[in-house]
């Protein structure tokens, strides 16, 4: 090989390896509005089952479009116009009268009195109330910042997702053609099949959800629990995340009801939400999310915990439907490759027998 072509080999190895070096630092750079528009086409996908119900009904899509976007604004106002107010004020109270909980919760138990004593809690929680005010105080402009990026970016994944849910079948066909001809079909056939699992999947969980949050606040209600709502609220959301959510928001509210209130509703609680699980994972979640996600335990703690460390609990939620639709996309190729091979056909013989001659 002679110089020169070893040179231009090693200028055109150099120019490659900095465009590539170019396009990830471009992709790191842009890092944040790429998780948006992952989360706005995520959102899109999930509310697509919705839009195609009214286009079957004869809806064109543009206006099936804009009902359910201003539907699901709709909700999502009137939810946080009449839970804010009354989260924030419980949410308060709750801060302010953890001192007096715990002083409580002291003079009933004697070996919560030991710990206390041993590390200083009731002296950190005295304190730690009573610096809380001017912390929030002083913390207000980051706080106020905060929100204006929150509600900036909520606003940005809105306008995408609508953009999105317009333009899905576009999307859609767009995808289809970046593969060959021969294997378009299948592209399709994968595409429409990711599509219904995260739809079925998210607007599912979002039911049993509710479920969950609803159940709870009755239960909590009526057993004269404080701040029945924000706990309603967080059980909610938590169960919302894969596999532990519904155990994190277990127990938070049975820590809050052991602490303001007496043993008897914490351990009524406690056996309320174990025949809640129960009754969701037996009962509710089959038929809710009939034939969405057909996985094992195994599987979905994998894909939560992976999709959790991309994209936190939003990835968490997108892994699961994901990993579903790869699953049926690859059960035919995995049935193909068990099959026995086929027999071939006996061949036929072509000379004349010798024992026929003479």
């Amino acid at each position: 090989m002679t110089f020169a072509k070893t040179y231009r080999l090693a200028i055109a190895a150099g120019l490659g390896l900095l465009t590539v070096g170019v396009g990830a630092f471009a992709l790191y750079s842009v890092r944040q509005v790429l998780v948006q528009v992952i989360i706005a086409l995520f959102v899109a996908v999930s509310l697509d089952p919705a839009v195609r119900l009214l286009i079957r009904h004869g809806v064109r899509r543009s206006i099936a479009v804009a009902v359910i976007g201003a539907l699901v604004l709709a909700i999502l106002a009137g939810f946080v116009w009449s839970l804010v107010p009354p989260l924030v004020g419980q949410a308060g109270d709750l801060l302010a009268n953890i001192p007096h909980y715990q002083q409580e919760l002291q003079d009933r138990s004697r070996t919560y009195q030991e710990i206390a004593d041993r590390y200083g809690l009731t002296e950190r929680l005295t304190e730690f109330a009573k610096t809380l005010p001017a912390k929030v105080g002083g913390g207000a402009l980051g706080v106020l910042t905060g929100v204006f990026s929150a509600l900036l970016n909520v606003l940005l994944v809105t306008v995408l997702t609508v953009y999105f849910m317009a333009d899905l079948p576009r999307i859609r066909r767009g995808l289809v053609r970046l593969v060959p001809r021969a294997n378009r079909p299948r592209a399709a056939q994968a595409i429409n099949v990711v599509v219904d699992k995260v739809g079925g999947y998210m607007i599912g969980n979002l039911i049993i959800s509710l479920f969950a949050g609803v159940s709870s606040f009755v239960c909590l209600f009526a057993l004269g629990v404080p701040f029945a709502l924000p706990l309603a609220v967080w059980v909610a959301l938590t169960d919302l995340i894969p596999m532990i959510g519904a155990t994190v928001g277990a127990a938070g509210c049975c820590v809050v009801a052991l602490v303001t209130g007496d043993l008897t509703s914490t351990v009524v609680l406690i056996v309320f939400f174990v025949a809640y699980q129960q009754v969701e994972n037996y009962l509710i979640a089959p038929r809710v999310l009939r034939n969405t996600v057909d996985l094992s335990s195994v599987a979905v703690l994998l894909a939560a915990l992976t999709g959790g460390a991309i994209l936190g609990v939003v990835g968490a939620l997108m892994s699961i439907p994901i990993v579903a639709a790869v699953k049926v996309l690859m059960t035919p190729m995995v049935e193909a490759l068990n099959e026995p091979p086929a027999r071939e056909p006996p061949r036929r013989a072509t000379g004349a027998d010798p024992g026929a001659q003479g």
